[in-house]
């Protein structure tokens, strides 16, 4: 099962093959469409400071979806069908922390981990078109960072929240979390020369996750917020280029990268079920088919029973 990562690579190349769409019959998204028109990129200079970590709904949008949702099958990442993984076995391998590892580490190996692979989805997207010239997630058909009738912002200078089509919010937020990732004050790399790692989970206002092993006080909230981004960016690909990567053969990869970011995230309590609304009908057919563990495990300062495992949701 550990080898599905290293496989990951070249699956974007493995061939030209484009293999027809489901059958819609009406029923379905249709495909994304692109315009000719050339786009200048979106300028660098007004680049706003931080995510916001609220999202609002269009009630417009809201209101023409539930019409138009009337007797209409779901999207096809919704449908049971498509829910296929390229690998089989218990994803509990990849997330568990192992016994001699200090949760800070893992934790910090694990937000690293899932933003490279992340990476490697939003390659996908960025690639740009044959018939277009324009990156298969542009301004012109992704005008807002959006997730079904999920619209997601960013906060600019002043703390207001503003809308910014999704692949300058996508680029934002990999600016973001790579920017944290290298500030060794929130990611230590320096040999750590405090006191031995403690193996108890963190808890306490004096004794928070990861200070064994040099991480800061923020370090939680810290990798929540960028676990929270990244979600975002999973939640666009699939309600807005999940076609893509069914002509590409490589819908199985990215349910397989889902499905171990979700699943690493309800574990250690970096997302809560609230984050994953707007694709909660794919996870649910995972807890249907015992792919993911049920019910909601808690994190990091969670309860825990006395052998160290998590005992429930928050």
């Amino acid at each position: 099962m550990a080898s599905w990562i290293s496989n990951m690579r070249g699956f974007g190349r493995q061939s030209n093959k484009q293999p027809a769409p489901p059958q819609n019959k009406g029923n379905g998204p249709s495909p994304t469409t692109y315009s000719q028109t050339s786009l200048n990129a979106p300028s660098q200079n007004s680049l706003p400071l931080s995510p916001s970590l609220s999202a609002t709904q269009s009630l417009e949008n809201s209101n023409s979806q539930e019409n138009s949702n009337v007797n209409r099958k779901p999207p096809f990442f919704f449908r049971e069908r498509y829910a296929t993984l390229i690998v089989k076995g218990n994803f509990m391998t990849l997330a568990a922390k192992p016994v001699l590892v200090e949760e800070g580490e893992w934790l910090a190996h694990q937000v690293v981990e899932q933003n490279r692979l992340l990476d490697g989805m939003l390659k996908i997207i960025q690639e740009q078109d044959r018939n277009t010239g324009l990156p298969i997630c542009n301004p012109h058909t992704c005008p807002a960072m959006t997730a079904g009738t999920t619209i997601y912002t960013w906060l600019d200078s002043n703390k207001n929240s503003v809308r910014v089509p999704a692949p300058q919010y996508i680029a934002y937020v990999q600016k973001w979390i790579a920017g944290k990732i290298v500030d060794p004050s929130i990611f230590p790399t320096d040999t750590f020369s405090g006191t031995p790692p403690s193996l108890a989970p963190a808890t306490g206002a004096d004794n928070w996750l990861g200070k064994a092993s040099g991480f800061p006080p923020t370090f939680s909230a810290d990798i929540r917020n960028i676990y929270r981004q990244m979600y975002r960016c999973y939640a666009h690909i699939y309600h807005a280029h999940w076609l893509e990567f069914w002509h590409l053969g490589a819908y199985k990869e990215l349910n397989t990268c889902f499905i171990h970011f979700v699943n690493c995230g309800r574990l250690f309590g970096l997302l809560a079920e609230k984050d994953l609304e707007s694709m909660w009908p794919l996870v649910e057919i995972w807890l249907e088919k015992g792919w993911l563990p049920r019910p909601q495990s808690s994190g990091a300062g969670a309860k825990r029973d006395e052998a160290g495992a998590p005992t429930g949701g928050q």
